[in-house]
């Protein structure tokens, strides 16, 4: 396998919704989707929103209550006023706040936000991962 993360989707309860307040954020639809799957370019990832159901009927699985699934979506700034700034964006697009931006025990500063749906996004400034032009971060 070729170490690569090509595509990111989310299980959503309304698309109508969800595509709404990632719109609001500034992602921009691709016309590849239709009425059942919305996708965003993401840098170099492609964020997919497909209903939650249909999802877990597409893997094969019962669709779990809600609550933390254990996984955490990121976008990090090159700044650390950026965060709080990306942080109320988020918010007024329709997120829920989960922990404010503040400094944290690896050095960095970061805070928390869920989707329409609860999915955790981190907001981060981390000095030890570079960012190119393009907003790719360079591991060290």
């Amino acid at each position: 396998m070729e170490p690569r993360l090509s595509l990111v989707t989310l299980g959503v309860a309304d698309l109508a919704v969800s595509r709404a307040f990632y719109g609001k954020l500034g992602f921009e639809e691709s016309s590849a989707g239709n009425d059942s799957v919305a996708f965003f370019q993401a840098g170099g990832v492609v964020l997919a929103l497909f209903g939650a159901q249909s999802l877990a009927d597409d893997a094969g699985v019962t669709l779990a209550p809600p609550g933390f699934r254990g996984i955490t979506l990121a976008h990090n700034v090159r700044s650390k006023d950026q965060v709080a700034l990306v942080l109320e964006e988020a918010e007024q697009a329709g997120a829920r706040m989960v922990k404010p931006a503040q400094d944290v025990f690896w050095g960095g500063h970061s805070g928390y936000f869920a989707d329409p749906d609860g999915h955790l996004w981190e907001v981060a400034w981390n000095p030890f991962f570079p960012m190119d032009e393009a907003g790719q971060i360079t591991l060290p």
